[in-house]
């Protein structure tokens, strides 16, 4: 099929994948709540042909469709939303509230894209049926819950993603992109996505009147001394340019103004690319919090404790073969005008768990631009100056966004599953 005739396709189903966007966008569902969203696609897929698994992993959707012998395929969609109250102004915002895991009333958007992926999934899905002369080999479509949280994935797995279902040879998924222009793609050679770790510090001291400091330890001193000496983990202990994050996102102590409290506790995000700089920023993290500590004057008994936790999101490694041989194809399909080499973003996916699980896999995660093209060069393009993603403002441009990215996922579905 000529560049022109799949464009032209993709056109013709444009108004249908767009009512299903909007609607998705209206009505989101938080991670691991979703139940509306999944059951929908399972209808609208199983019209196509498609052998359809509802519930793997708690809402996932599994869809598998055979077409001869040859590789097997697998295109996945991530489907969940945030606790973010919608700000768009957009005549089908969300005003969906929901509760969240810990209890917390919120409002819930697509404040991610994961609308627009969804989408994108059907709209793959009906093209590569109308082209079903034109390859050969294993189709499996899954929708997946939970990217939010960093447990879909892992709950897909263990419920049998690779051994109830079609093994797959080749991996592939994109996200929506809110620092490229709409309609614009990007490929990352290798790590495309971080390693997302939280870590917990419960910063203890000895409380008492805020009139007779030299009575207490104060703990929000020494969580403060804690916060600064963190910063010198990426500025001097990580080789410059390795990519390494270290945030402190929540410090929180105290009741009163004239209160020296008992302790204070840090929540800490950590971003990192490889193996050996996660690893090294886990342990300075510990290492800085207890020797600060140590240096205050603390006990044994009273020294901090880093706790990471138990929810990792690894990071997403894009295989150099199958990487390279997206770029290969989108150029030639779309134009060097509208494809670029990525460079890894420190933002968490997921979707590397799949490939984590199977190393001898080809595997890539592609970026499709969602700003729209006038916001775009209104800030010549300083992203700085426009919402990001998990923005209650992020509001792509949706059709730019579904129709490249639809049209890019069937370009390299077909060379995949290309016959012979």
């Amino acid at each position: 099929m000529t560049a022109s005739a799949l464009a032209a396709a993709i056109a013709n189903d444009m108004p249908e994948l767009l009512e299903l966007y909007r609607d998705l966008h209206a009505h989101p569902e938080l991670s691991m709540q979703e139940v509306r969203t999944p059951a929908k696609l399972a209808n609208e897929i199983r019209t196509l042909g498609f052998e359809v698994t509802e519930g793997v992993g708690k809402t996932g959707v599994v869809a598998v469709l055979t077409n001869g012998s040859g590789p097997v395929l697998m295109i996945r969609a991530d489907m969940d939303a945030l606790p973010v109250t919608e700000q768009t102004g957009l005549p089908f915002a969300s005003k969906v509230t929901a509760q969240t895991a810990t209890g917390i009333e919120t409002g819930v958007m697509h404040a991610c894209g994961h609308d627009t992926h969804i989408a994108t999934w059907l709209g793959t899905a009906r093209r590569m049926v109308a082209l079903s002369d034109q390859w050969s080999g294993t189709l499996v479509m899954i929708l997946q819950p939970g990217e939010e949280t960093g447990t879909g994935a892992k709950a897909m797995l263990e419920d049998g993603l690779f051994t109830r279902f079609p093994k797959p040879d080749v991996m592939l998924a994109f996200h929506d992109a809110a620092w490229l222009p709409a309609g614009k793609i990007s490929v990352a050679r290798g790590y495309a996505m971080a390693n997302v770790d939280s870590v917990d510090i419960d910063v203890h001291g000895c409380g008492g009147h805020g009139a007779y400091p030299h009575t207490t330890k104060d703990p929000i001193v020494l969580g403060s001394k804690i916060v600064l000496s963190l910063q010198t983990l990426v500025s001097r202990e990580v080789e410059p340019g390795e990519p390494a994050v270290v945030t402190v996102g929540s410090f929180h102590s105290g009741t009163k103004h004239n209160i020296i409290p008992d302790e204070a506790r840090l929540q800490i995000s950590v971003r990192s690319l490889t193996p050996a700089v996660r690893t090294h920023l886990l342990d300075g993290i510990a290492r800085i919090a207890r020797g600060e500590a140590i240096a205050a004057g603390l006990p044994d008994d009273r020294l901090p404790s880093a706790r990471p936790g138990d929810n990792v999101t690894p990071a997403t490694f894009n295989t150099q073969q199958f990487a390279g041989r997206l770029l290969e194809l989108f150029t030639a399909h779309f134009g060097a005008d509208r494809v670029c080499e990525a460079r890894p973003v420190m933002a968490g996916e997921d979707f590397g768990r799949f490939w984590l699980a199977d190393q001898s896999k080809q595997s890539a995660i592609f970026f499709v631009g969602g700003v729209p093209l006038d916001k775009w060069d209104a800030v010549g393009g300083d992203t700085s100056k426009l919402p990001s993603l998990h923005s209650p403002f992020w509001a792509p441009d949706a059709e730019a966004v579904i129709g490249t990215a639809t049209e890019a996922m069937t370009v390299a579905a077909l060379d995949v599953l290309k016959k012979g």
